[in-house]
């Protein structure tokens, strides 16, 4: 009998660890950053309170929204290109088996198992398998609205709170070190449970995120000292 293994593929985890990696990402450096120009700026603790929980519910709902929004944009074309593609199957399905008879050719398939190929599944699902080889749309990769809405918007809240505690369990006078120092530690664990969780390098992906967030936070707080001396 011959032997089996077993292979753990990630590509099912696209579109929520997309949304997911986007939204804590976002939630961190933003929110960091904006507490971090305010503190900059001197403002009162309660000042960077108030900014930073603003910050975390507008950030939020703009993530979900946005998300939202743009997977459907993704879906609905999806859904117009398989409408179409359905219509052509049921009008033409014999132009539409060389279609596939084309594809395979291309794949590096002879003619005549090309063509095999295509006829047999033309039979078994015609439009699963148009979708799949010419339009490049699968399951495991189809757009889904919702979830990367809440995948979003639910990581992005987490992301903020990360900078909102420091705010509130550290003294006022150290938040200007210990908000990019958290931010910065927090954006290196992302980046690292983002790359285990779509199996690539740990290290690499928390090196991109880091250098990022870094350059976002050292931006805003030069900003943020700029008004305050003005002031």
């Amino acid at each position: 009998m011959t032997p089996t293994h077993s292979e753990k593929h990630r590509t099912h985890r696209v579109g929520w660890l997309r949304a997911a990696v986007l939204g804590a990402n976002d939630g961190i450096v933003s929110t960091a950053s904006l507490i971090l120009g305010v503190a900059a700026a001197e403002g009162t603790s309660s000042a960077i309170l108030v900014a930073g929980v603003a910050g975390l519910v507008a950030g939020a709902m703009s993530m979900a929204a946005g998300e939202f929004v743009s997977v459907s944009s993704q879906a609905d074309t999806e859904g117009a290109d398989l409408a179409r593609e359905r219509k052509e199957l049921a009008e033409d399905p014999i132009h539409e088996t060389e279609e596939l008879t084309q594809i395979y050719m291309k794949r590096g398939l002879d003619r005549e198992l090309a063509g095999a190929v295509a006829t047999k599944l033309m039979a078994f699902d015609a439009l699963g398998s148009h979708a799949r080889d010419e339009l490049g749309i699968s399951e495991s990769l189809a757009a889904r609205p919702v979830q990367a809405a809440f995948a979003s918007a639910g990581t992005f809240a987490v992301g903020a709170a990360l900078p909102l505690l420091i705010v509130i369990l550290a003294p006022a006078d150290s938040l200007k070190w210990s908000i990019p120092a958290s931010a910065l530690a927090s954006l290196m664990l992302l980046g690292a449970i983002s790359g285990k969780a779509g199996g690539a390098s740990p290290w690499k992906a928390s090196l991109r995120v880091t250098f990022w967030g870094a350059l976002a936070m050292a931006l805003t707080a030069g900003v943020g000292s700029l008004f305050g001396i003005q002031a």
